[in-house]
């Protein structure tokens, strides 16, 4: 049973990949064929994040009433009937109606599959999950060009995946049986770096369906909370305005062929992808802390290498492929980490509010970003990662030290 699982959970964890670059890879024949300017595409993403967060923030109340294998099934089920539609749509505002189903599910999905890894599954698991998303988001660029070349059209890439999203989502209702039947993890007594495990729950059940609600301003209340917050909202503000940012910044900044610094720009998203899948083979070993730890080391490091003003862009180059494998287990890492230092009573509703400050910062930050090198020039990209940088470590640490406090 916790194989099979686990398994329809990786299948999981692709198939939510898949919808999320169909916009970006598609948009050029889109915004043609529905005749709007280039710059609606963000009105669609911004209805989408809206949806994730506030379906995020919802997820704790959800989950307890209803058990996270019932709201999965029925996440998925959403975000394909909105794929569906965007298939079906011939005029913008038909793509921004059906965004709001599509952000609503994503984001429901995510805080509910996360919380349940988190609480039954090790932490190379997590990773592994989280870079199988990732062989998702890589894989539907190649779908929307097959439905492009081959006369589909967008709205045809659309369908193939709404209908894979479909039959997850039947997998997902067949698999409702093995949800309550896989044993909780129990955290270990310390982390590798000798971090005594601090969570005030640990011998409590965890949240599930028909237990009491943790409200959203109890959860905020929580020590520490709004400290993982910060550092959760830093990393995740990082990594999209690199994913945004990086080629113009070398292509602007440091002189580096177009078609380079596209594939750079690319290797940084598979550095996350890769990264994730051998963080796997150490996480348990290593811990959640240290990963975090030394993720942000590592995406500081990067960061100084795009930076150096060297005759040769080999550096910054490497810069972008360091820093995309220093993100690679911090996303993971704090989500996994989240039971332990904050109970699992708790870590259903603070995953939901962790999921909805990653969405907001990765909804804000390029843009952000945007007014800013408009204002002082694009050669601030490094700087103001090695700010994010600097908030998401001294966040995560102090929390550490809280968390430490707290287990004496």
């Amino acid at each position: 049973m916790y194989s099979l699982l686990l398994a329809i959970i990786y299948i999981a964890f692709v198939s939510l990949g898949l919808p999320d670059s169909l916009l970006g890879a598609g948009w050029p024949v889109m915004q043609q064929s529905l005749d709007v300017p280039v710059g609606f595409a963000g009105i669609v993403t911004m209805i989408i994040a809206s949806g994730t967060v506030l379906s995020s923030l919802a997820s704790e109340r959800l989950t307890r009433r209803f058990g996270a294998g019932l709201v999965t099934a029925v996440s998925v089920a959403m975000t394909a009937a909105a794929l569906f539609g965007f298939s079906a749509s011939g005029e913008f505002w038909m793509l921004c109606l059906w965004a709001i189903p599509y952000g609503l599910g994503a984001g429901a999905v995510d805080a509910a599959l996360n919380n349940y890894v988190a609480l039954h599954y090790a932490a190379r698991h997590m990773n592994w999950l989280h870079s199988f998303w990732g062989v998702g988001a890589s894989i539907s660029p190649f779908i929307m060009s097959y439905a492009i070349t081959s006369g589909l059209g967008w709205s045809g890439a659309y369908l193939i995946v709404g209908v894979i999203q479909a039959v997850l989502t039947f997998a997902l209702l067949v698999s409702l049986p093995l949800w309550g039947k896989v044993n909780t993890v129990t955290a270990p007594a310390a982390d590798a770096a000798g971090d005594v495990d601090a969570d005030p729950d640990a011998g409590e059940t965890p949240a599930g369906k028909g237990s009491a609600h943790v409200s959203l301003a109890t959860a905020l209340r929580i020590p520490g909370v709004v400290l993982i917050l910060a550092a959760f909202f830093a990393y995740c503000a990082l990594e999209s305005t690199s994913i945004l940012w990086a080629s113009t910044y070398l292509v602007e900044e440091r002189a580096v062929d177009p078609a380079t610094a596209a594939a750079f720009g690319s290797l940084f998203l598979l550095g996350i992808t890769a990264g994730r899948f051998l963080a796997g083979f150490v996480a348990d070993r290593v811990g959640d802390r240290q990963l975090i730890r030394g993720g942000f080391v590592a995406v500081g490091l990067g960061a100084l290498m795009l930076a150096l003003p060297l005759d040769t862009t080999i550096v910054a180059l490497a810069g972008l492929v360091v820093a995309g494998l220093g993100s690679a287990p911090i996303y993971p890492a704090i989500i996994h980490s989240t039971p332990v230092n904050f109970g699992r009573r708790n870590s259903q509703a603070i995953i939901g509010i962790q999921m909805a400050a990653a969405y907001a910062g990765s909804t804000l930050a390029p843009p952000l970003f945007g007014a800013l090198s408009a204002w002082a020039g694009l050669w601030i990209l490094p700087l103001f990662l090695l700010v994010l940088v600097a908030l998401g470590l001294v966040m995560s640490e102090r929390l550490n030290r809280m968390v430490a406090r707290r287990a004496v």
